[in-house]
């Protein structure tokens, strides 16, 4: 160990995402695979939560009627699925769009990230919920669910049942959401590196990867 060596900056980065969006799911594997690849960063993630669907009822809705409204009906939604499933095999995400029966809302999976964090269990939890709508095809909108993926995530379930009945931290969903979009954030996955520097879209980790370096060089300078 070289004692006289500068000590690393610590980068901050701000992964805006939905918990119902794919392209989140396949930005966040790319994010964790440029840091596996890149143990000399580090980093410190925040999870910021981003409404796709800000009117969707707490209840959510049929898939199939989801599927009308946003892409006007299942032949065009297919075609885009097909695209999604075949990177997804390239990043090791299985997608199973036909085991989806209802789109949820994801106001209470985002209440819970926020929640596992406080326990320091955030990024296994996303990855959890990310896995449970998009693979497993599980509701991710009913507390139920939500409290057994909070289990197997190493967490409390009757703890993570009690906090999905309350009303915290709804607000501050909202709040973040909003906040996201005055900073002109209108698509996710988002990536928001030391403050400063943004990166839309689940971007190749050789992109993400000089994006974190040009960080770095600006946070030793300072």
């Amino acid at each position: 160990m070289n004692v006289l060596a500068p000590p690393r900056a610590r980068l901050s980065i701000e992964v805006v995402h939905d918990l119902v969006c794919p392209w989140c799911f396949l930005g966040l594997r790319r994010l964790m695979r440029t840091l596996r690849r890149r143990p000399d960063l580090l980093t410190d993630i925040a999870w910021r939560p981003f409404l796709l669907n800000p009117d969707m009822p707490r209840v959510g809705m049929p898939r199939a009627d989801y599927v009308v409204r946003k892409f006007g009906g299942e032949e065009r939604a297919g075609r885009l699925y097909s695209s999604i499933s075949e990177i997804g095999r390239s990043e090791g995400v299985q997608f199973r769009f036909d085991r989806i029966r209802r789109t949820p809302s994801s106001v209470d999976a985002h209440r819970l990230v926020r929640w596992a964090v406080a326990y320091g269990r955030g990024a296994e939890t996303v990855e959890a919920l990310f896995s449970a709508h998009f693979t497993d095809g599980r509701d991710i909108g009913d507390v139920n669910m939500l409290a057994a993926i909070a289990v197997a995530c190493g967490l409390d379930g009757n703890e993570a049942l009690r906090f999905l009945h309350s009303d915290a931290e709804i607000d501050a969903v909202h709040a973040e959401n909003l906040r996201a979009h005055r900073l002109g954030i209108n698509g996710v996955p988002c990536f928001v590196v030391g403050g400063r520097h943004a990166i839309a879209g689940a971007q190749e980790p050789e992109v993400i990867e000089r994006l974190l370096d040009v960080a770095v060089v600006e946070a030793e300078e300072l």
